[in-house]
């Protein structure tokens, strides 16, 4: 018997606790990894707040230096940021080690995620045909890739300008800016998250388009709807300025038309896979 029919007879034969227990396991070593990154974090916390939490404060931040670099070249000065007004404080005595421990839990969760997804991927792959395995080859480093992809343009795009225009915004001349840590840090490091899990929508659509769901002839008809929900979904993870809005709306929709190419490749190949099953069974009835 071929080895591709008895992992398939065996696989038949798991009854569904056998499978809840695989799922058990997987899990579980999902969450160790994500434990084992978020105590690393938690010991080197004072480095990390300090070069990584911290720095789209300052004026010093790469991207800062970048414009500063690109209004010097064309010579205008005012792309330079001069000066980021505000002073984090902690007003509640949880609050540094309540943002210690959650930040620490965010790091360790983003360092884990590629292995994350790795297990999930084990668990489902048996359960998928030959010619799936073959189609989602690569599909590990395709959604590990467009999640760090968004948590960099989260940290590197959104982040310092968020902060640079909340700290500079000012409805009066006797109000200082002095924001607590718990804000601070919950908004900065929720945006670079959230901006990471944004940017899966293309692995989303491929997925839909595969089990049907979805078509290309759907998203093309719904490009205008999908604007607006582009729109509603960036004000949810983004802080309430525009500027924000707009510099997460952007890539989505950029995003979105690529989702559109994507889902009419999955949907010709299924169409060709229909094609070729038909034919087949054709050939099998008239032998």
């Amino acid at each position: 018997m071929p080895l591709d029919q008895e992992l398939n007879d065996e696989e038949k034969e798991m009854s569904f606790l056998d499978h809840l227990e695989e799922l058990r396991w997987h899990v579980i070593r999902s969450l160790i990894a994500v434990v084992v990154f978020t105590i690393v974090a938690f010991v080197f916390a004072p480095w990390i707040f300090q070069n990584i939490v911290f720095a789209p404060a300052r004026v010093d931040f790469t991207t800062f230096k970048w414009l500063c670099t690109l209004g010097d070249t064309i010579g205008y000065e005012g792309l330079c940021v001069k000066e980021i007004p505000f002073k984090v404080q902690s007003r509640f005595m949880t609050g540094q080690f309540t943002m210690h421990i959650m930040a620490s839990f965010i790091i360790g969760l983003v360092i884990a995620f590629p292995y994350v997804v790795w297990e999930i991927w084990r668990f489902v792959k048996p359960g998928l045909q030959k010619k799936e395995r073959r189609y989602s080859r690569g599909a590990v480093a395709a959604i590990s890739l467009l999640f760090f992809s968004g948590v960099l343009f989260g940290y590197y795009i959104i982040a310092p300008w968020m902060v640079y225009f909340l700290a500079n915004y000012s409805i009066s001349d006797m109000i200082v800016n002095e924001f607590d840590i718990t804000s601070y840090v919950s908004t900065v490091v929720l945006l670079v998250l959230g901006s990471g899990l944004l940017f899966q929508l293309p692995v989303v659509i491929y997925f839909l388009t595969k089990i049907g769901i979805v078509t290309p002839q759907f998203l093309r008809k719904y490009r205008k709807h999908s604007v607006v929900v582009i729109l509603i979904v960036a004000a949810i993870v983004t802080p309430p300025d525009p500027l924000s809005q707009i510099m997460i709306t952007i890539p989505l929709y950029i995003l979105f038309e690529i989702s559109i190419v994507i889902s009419a490749m999955v949907a010709r190949q299924r169409a060709r896979d229909e094609a070729e099953e038909l034919l087949r069974e054709q050939s099998s009835s008239n032998s």
